[in-house]
């Protein structure tokens, strides 16, 4: 197995091309100005996760070789982005928050199932013993706010009056 053959999933070491750990890292021409980027590409993705600017060689022309430290601090950082990325994501297709509904304390769920053929979303509220009081469908597009989840909530949760709203 070679260093530098380039089947899937074999690693690779070269100046402008590193693969190992998962990713890709592919150092090309700033398309933006005269210098380079390396764009950061999970194995089994066409689409790099993540591209950012590279360092310029001793020459001023040509890009830095990668190397294995470079690599692997490209990794982290790359790893990182698409972790926030997928808890920011997360936290927009399931958002929650508690409200107060007569003696009780309420935790109301938007959650978004964003597929491309038929989105959908429910609004939920749970008791405080988790029990669930409601669920109803919205519009994926529906914002979920405290003033529209206190007004369901004195609504008695009712899809109707959600609807309205």
């Amino acid at each position: 197995m070679s260093l530098n053959e380039d089947s899937d999933g074999e690693r690779i070491q070269e100046p402008r091309r590193w693969r190992d750990n998962g990713w890709t890292a592919q150092v090309v021409k700033n398309e933006d100005d005269d210098g380079w980027a390396v764009a950061m590409t999970p194995d089994g993705r066409v689409e790099p996760a993540l591209v950012g600017p590279w360092t310029m060689g001793r020459d001023k022309k040509n890009p830095k070789p990668l190397d294995t430290a470079a690599f692997n601090t490209l990794v982290k950082t790359a790893s990182e982005f698409v972790r926030r990325s997928q808890q920011q994501l997360h936290a927009q297709l399931h958002q929650s928050l508690v409200i107060s509904h007569g003696d009780e304390r309420v935790t109301v769920t938007l959650d978004i199932e964003p597929d491309e053929e038929n989105p959908s979303a429910v609004l939920g509220a749970r008791g405080a013993g988790d029990e669930v009081l409601a669920q109803v469908p919205v519009a994926p597009s529906f914002k979920l706010t405290r003033a529209r989840a206190e007004a369901w909530a004195a609504a008695g949760f009712s899809a109707e009056s959600v609807r309205r709203g």
